[in-house]
């Protein structure tokens, strides 16, 4: 398959859409016009910028845009765009956070009662309960999605050609390090690197290239990354660790920690993350 993400496909869908849209405008009032060149703009440049990456950024609410303008083409002319109200039930197909489905589902409630006066009273209740039962199955939709592709994210690498690996991975990795530190006889170090937010990709994959194939980083959370450095001694250790230390930025926070001094439990994440992880020394 020449792409597997089918980005190409998604690509010609969305410039499809902008076209189609671009069509309707001559006819339209002014307001309305207006609001379908901003959604004409918002298809063409998301088109142009559309790429896969696994650095999916969950954290920025983007599904707020399509939904305003949505309700905003249904409110300038709802005699005109009544019909986009069925648009709702693609919207709530794409995952999205709980707030962020909350104002989605309140903009659907304006938009049905914007069209209801287009309707008689039968009519506009048989409408209303048919979106209803599309947007549940659609927002049911969009939570299986969201669970497997939070699966997904803890067994495959974050980015394509890069050892780097959720958090999760690293709860796996260091009862298997252990094991090989002790019958083999070497020395194991986790390292915990504080970052900036906006330093956390460019020193993953910094990180990546300073260590061994065979040693893999981790992305902890926003600001935290992590990666289990093997070397013949202690003295290797340090030495390696000096030396990562100096090729990355200045401000970069790192903390080594023995190995075998790291439990490996499912807590130990929240504690690599929360706390400094110097207090992880020690401990049972």
């Amino acid at each position: 398959m020449q792409n597997k993400y089918k980005i190409r496909l998604l690509r010609a869908n969305l410039l499809a859409a902008a076209v189609a849209l671009a069509l309707w405008t001559p006819s339209a009032p002014p307001s309305a016009a207006l609001v379908l060149w901003l959604s004409v703009g918002w298809l063409f440049i998301t088109a142009l910028l559309l790429d896969f990456s696994h650095r999916y950024p969950r954290g920025r609410p983007w599904q707020l845009l399509p939904g305003a303008l949505l309700v905003g083409l249904i409110a300038a002319a709802p005699e005109r765009h009544g019909l986009l109200i069925w648009a709702w039930a693609a919207l709530f197909m794409l995952p999205q956070m709980s707030w962020v489905a909350a104002f989605n589902i309140s903009a659907a409630l304006l938009s049905s009662v914007l069209v209801a006066p287009q309707l008689s009273t039968p009519a506009w209740l048989l409408m209303v309960i048919s979106l209803a039962i599309l947007c549940v199955l659609a927002l049911a939709r969009a939570q299986q999605l969201i669970d497997m592709n939070g699966a997904i994210r803890q067994r495959l690498r974050l980015v394509p050609g890069l050892n780097l690996w959720a958090g999760e991975q690293l709860v796996r990795d260091i009862q298997r390090e252990q094991t090989r530190c002790a019958r083999e006889g070497i020395y194991g170090e986790l390292i915990v690197l504080h970052v900036k937010r906006h330093q956390l990709w460019p020193t993953a994959k910094k990180l990546c290239e300073l260590t061994h194939d065979f040693e893999n980083v981790y992305r902890l959370d926003g600001t935290t990354l992590a990666t289990l450095m093997l070397s013949r001694s202690a003295l290797e250790a340090h030495e390696r660790y000096q030396s990562l230390i100096n090729a990355l930025p200045d401000n970069t926070i790192a903390n080594p920690i023995e190995l075998m001094d790291v439990p490996p439990t499912p807590s130990t994440l929240q504690t690599l993350t929360r706390r400094e992880a110097g207090e992880l020394r020690g401990q049972p």
